[in-house]
């Protein structure tokens, strides 16, 4: 890494060493700083460089508005230092967040500091930069998003159309005084900046950022320079954000109003022009299948990924709650190294998981073996996601039952008669139904456990506040053991939950259900697969909809 230093920051004596002996460790090691643009929610906004910083950073500062999905990038032992920001309430002070970044570079960290939106639009980017330039401090600025047009656009209105707008302004919705907090103190000397005259009419659409609480002054002021009451005004919260934007449409002479009556506060923007009319015909965001919908995801985290990505693109705000966490066997591989070893035995090898899959592939791997010791046997797999893990691995299925569960592969495995000898390699907590229906067709069975699932409590009491406050609406459930390690990781049930919707991928989770919940399902997965669950979820809310 390249860093400068100007020359009054090194003594005649450093100069000296580091020339003449070459000796960095008596010369300061300075980090950099990235002022990273968050973008305005939505984690699929950030950009590619805002991602490749955060993969290498040490530290990231980070703001109330940045997705938390984005500190996942950091490496593991990053730390994480929140100094988010409210109207009324400040974890830091931006001399503190200023402060921060210096210490945390000067000690040599590589450090990411991630704003909401873009660093340079209202962002106060633009001082910190200042502050880390005058500490002799290197940075870089990556711009992001900023909801200025990501929230109009989310909410289906263009900030510019040739039809109605060929230009747009952003505008603070406050001007405040250091003095003290923003929306708690009155205008000062930097109020007078913003000219209302010009203001009114600098551009068709005009856009202002955290100016809720100050929208009924914004109303006024742009009716007394000339806006005409009956200009249309969108007011968009939460911008981006899955399961949370919403949008009020409405005219200068009402939307105070508008806001009043259905509770919005920040964060929020304002856009202020003929545009807004056009969100009735675009929009598209948040009339998605799912839309508006929050849902826990209790699946293991290495497994999530794809359910959290498809919730958040039908609109649902997902809220990872990984209550199973996958471990290697308590034998340490005992029973699958010995299968390994007289694999030639095997007629058949079935696999009921991806999970199953990939520990067995990977320990067969690890024990020096390849697909072709897999010559003479063949291979079965319950349902389409299992026998897509054993194609990434390049075996192809030789049976895929049509049913998704255990019971309906021992009912069709082909050759079900005489001493044919099969190994399930599974998850140590499996059931009995799939090798006790085999043995009853005289099938010599071995069972080896790959893995074992323990539960993974964290998360809980943030799942377990949202339950309580009745900002959950669906849990959804993959296995029986994602329903017990739920109740063993959240402890007693909430009476709250009576009210939430419970989606299970198919009927054995949904017995489990019934067994610890003391109550019916409301959403059984036709298909016993994640595609399966999904569609439920689809049908479901389409039914509420329209019912």
């Amino acid at each position: 890494m390249f860093v400068s230093f100007s020359h009054d920051r090194l003594t005649n004596y450093t100069i000296h060493n580091f020339a003449v002996a070459g000796i960095l460790s008596i010369m300061p090691v300075i980090g950099t700083v990235s002022l990273v643009g968050a973008g305005p929610g939505d984690p699929g906004l950030l950009t590619m460089a805002g991602a490749q910083a955060l993969r290498r950073c040490d530290v990231v500062v980070y703001d109330r508005l940045a997705h938390p999905s984005l500190l996942k990038l950091a490496p593991p032992d990053a730390e994480k230092i929140y100094v988010g920001k409210k109207a009324d309430k400040h974890a830091k002070t931006q001399d503190e967040i200023n402060a921060i970044l210096v210490e945390q570079a000067t000690a040599g960290r590589t450090v990411v500091r991630l704003k909401g939106g873009d660093p340079f639009v209202f962002g106060r980017g633009g001082e910190e930069a200042e502050y880390l330039r005058d500490h002799d401090v290197p940075y870089i600025v990556i711009p992001g998003v900023t909801s200025a047009i990501a929230a109009a656009a989310y909410a289906g209105i263009p900030v510019t159309h040739r039809d109605v707008a060929s230009s747009f302004a952003v505008i603070t919705g406050h001007e405040r005084d250091d003095s003290g907090l923003s929306g708690t103190r009155p205008g000062g000397t930097s109020e007078g900046r913003r000219r209302w005259d010009k203001i009114a009419h600098a551009a068709d659409t005009l856009v202002f950022l955290m100016g809720i609480e100050n929208l009924t002054e914004i109303v006024d002021r742009l009716i007394e320079n000339g806006r005409s009451g009956d200009t249309p005004v969108a007011v968009v919260r939460w911008g981006t954000w899955a399961g949370r934007q919403q949008t009020l449409v409405g005219k200068l002479s009402d939307i105070v109003e508008r806001v009043r009556d259905a509770g919005f506060t920040a964060p929020a923007v304002t856009i202020v022009g003929e545009v807004a009319n056009l969100r009735q015909r675009m929009r598209w965001w948040d009339n998605r299948p799912l839309s508006g919908k929050r849902v826990v995801v209790t699946r293991a985290r290495e497994q999530a990924s794809s359910l959290v990505d498809i919730l958040r693109d039908e609109g649902a705000e997902p809220i990872e709650f990984p209550v199973i966490q996958t471990v290697a066997p308590s034998d340490h591989y005992q029973a699958l190294d010995e299968a390994l070893a007289r694999l030639k035995s095997y007629d058949w090898i079935i696999f009921t998981s991806v999970n199953a899959v990939n520990a067995f592939w990977d320990r067969l791997l690890h024990k020096g073996g390849d697909a072709r010791v897999l010559h003479n046997t063949r291979i079965a797999a319950v349902g389409a996601t299992t026998e897509d893990a054993l194609r990434a691995i390049g075996i192809v299925a030789d049976f895929v039952p049509t049913g998704f569960t255990g019971e309906e592969i021992a009912r069709q495995l082909p050759e079900a008669t005489g001493a044919k000898h099969v190994l399930i390699p599974r998850a140590a907590e499996g059931g009995d139904a799939l090798p006790d229906l085999l043995i009853e067709r005289g099938m010599l069975v071995d069972i080896v456990a790959v893995y074992e699932t323990v539960v993974d409590g964290s998360g809980a009491d943030l799942v377990r506040a949202r339950i309580e406050d009745g900002t959950v609406d669906t849990i959804t459930f993959t296995s029986s053991s994602t329903v017990k390690n739920f109740v063993t990781a959240l402890g007693p049930i909430p009476p709250s939950i009576a009210g939430i919707t419970i989606a299970c991928i198919g009927p054995s989770t949904a017995a489990t259900v019934r067994e610890l919940f003391q109550r019916e399902p409301d959403i059984i997965a036709e298909e016993y697969t994640i595609s399966g669950l999904l569609e439920a979820l689809r049908k479901a809310a389409a039914t509420a909809t329209h019912g």
